[in-house]
């Protein structure tokens, strides 16, 4: 959101690289439809938590969720989500997830550069 609308392409094409049609893949369809997936998945399940954009991250045969979430709710409820949200996309997208959250008091906390 630091970046002027003429030069995301040359500073953040970095970021939207998909790399799962490198080397002869053939999944960058299934790819975009399982990151839409994911994305809804986490919004519904962490229903009004997360206060940042969801990041998903390919590495390998692992994918790596990311994302900033307040913390308005328990301890023991956020470690339920925790598993329940890995084991759940773990076994329908047949490939280890990890999820990596920071937490947050309240969303003002969560610093954004707007030009």
């Amino acid at each position: 959101m630091a970046n002027p609308p003429h030069m995301i392409a040359h500073r953040k094409s970095w970021n939207s690289w998909n790399t799962s049609n490198l080397d002869g893949g053939l999944r960058p369809s299934e790819t975009a439809i399982e990151d839409v997936f994911i994305r809804k998945f986490m919004i519904g399940t962490w229903h009004a938590l997360f206060v940042s954009e969801i990041i998903v991250k390919r590495q390998h045969n692992i994918i790596r969720i990311g994302g900033i979430i307040r913390r308005s709710i328990s301890a023991r409820k956020m470690y339920f989500l925790i598993g329940y949200t890995e084991e759940l996309l773990s076994f329908w997208l047949q490939c280890p997830v990890k999820l990596e959250l920071q937490t947050v008091q309240d969303k003002r906390d969560v610093i954004f550069k707007y030009i």
